[in-house]
């Protein structure tokens, strides 16, 4: 019998040469805990074009050839055995990181846990562009930093997708908000909330910015080094790009090499943040369908909403990956999969 099939975007290899592009892959079959999806969209994020380099290599696990993405909109359409929220029909978004598949193919593979009901009020395009950037804020903010109303916040390159997403929720979860955009966005990013913005082309933060309870590292470079000067001692720095560090190494049960590899990562960090009486801790978002249904609440109600840059056809997923990489996007960049 002939096994069916299906178009993913794939990647061959690890390092310089991954052999990026679209494949004839098996058509996957849910195991009992799984519901299988169509996907309508897939929103991108700059860890997409990371896996391939291995730089993730020793906490991420692919089969090679694997299929690139985590975001994914669609309609549920098969489920497995043990699955009791969701039936064939139903419109859902999730987040499948770290779950050693990929969502940029015509359907993909979700554990119910991973998944929730897409916010009725918005179109798969519009929630594709949401589960990594809102769980990352979500679990930053609220689970590691624990904001409060009133604390202050520090989200640093507002118009990117994980900042114009943290802004709206930070605002809404009752923070004052700072942030760091180029001169053509800073009446955008205080549109979105943000109560101080700094032009980083024409500023630096650090001289400007003080009594900050909580800062998220979301730029490579000295940024989350220099954000340690604007927090009041007892603030808390949560990273969502490095460097890792012992706690995550333990975390995900690594090896002792690992761990000290990442304790000597964050050495320089933890030194600077501990002079200062600051915490700091390296975030690794993780798939968590209960906390989307609470976001998709706060979509509904319009309290917070998809920032969208560019949509690109499927057929120019890698293209749409090309321009992600180029750091410039205003919101999301979104791959249409298919037609709805």
């Amino acid at each position: 019998m002939k096994t069916r099939k299906m178009k993913a975007f794939t990647f061959k290899r690890y390092g310089k040469s991954p052999e990026l592009g679209f494949d004839d892959v098996d058509y996957p079959s849910p195991g009992a805990d799984d519901i299988l999806v169509k996907v309508y969209a897939v929103g991108l994020n700059p860890i997409d074009n990371m896996i391939p380099t291995g730089m993730f290599k020793p906490v991420l696990h692919f089969k090679l050839p694997a299929t690139l993405g985590s975001d994914l909109a669609g309609v549920v359409v098969a489920v497995g055995s043990r699955v009791t929220r969701f039936i064939p029909g139903d419109e859902i978004f999730a987040s499948i990181f770290d779950t050693e598949t990929g969502s940029l193919a015509e359907f993909a593979l979700v554990p119910e846990s991973a998944a929730a009901r897409k916010p009725a009020n918005l179109d798969f395009v519009q929630a594709a562009s949401l589960p990594m950037v809102s769980l990352t804020s979500w679990q930053a903010l609220t689970e590691r930093a624990k904001l409060r109303p009133g604390h202050k916040v520090f989200i640093p390159a507002g118009s990117g997708g994980i900042g114009s997403f943290a802004i709206q929720l930070a605002k809404h979860l009752g923070a004052s908000v700072g942030t760091t955009t180029s001169t053509d966005n800073v009446d955008w990013v205080s549109r979105l909330g943000a109560d101080e913005v700094i032009d980083y082309k024409k500023l630096e933060f650090e001289n400007e910015l003080s009594g900050y309870d909580i800062a998220l590292g979301t730029l490579r470079g000295d940024a989350i080094e220099k954000s340690t000067q604007i927090l009041k001692p007892g603030g808390k720095i949560v990273s969502l790009i490095g460097p890792l560090d012992a706690a995550f190494a333990r975390d995900r049960h690594l090896n002792v090499f690992l761990r000290f590899v990442f304790a000597l990562m964050s050495h320089k960090i933890m030194r600077l943040s501990k002079k200062r009486g600051l915490t700091y801790s390296f975030l690794f978002v993780r798939p968590d369908g209960d906390q989307l249904t609470q976001i998709a609440k706060i979509i509904e109600a319009e309290q917070i909403r998809p920032v969208i840059d560019r949509v690109f056809p499927f057929a120019e997923a890698k293209e749409a990956l090309a321009y992600l990489a180029q750091g410039h996007a205003k919101g999301k960049v979104v791959v249409k999969v298919q037609e709805s």
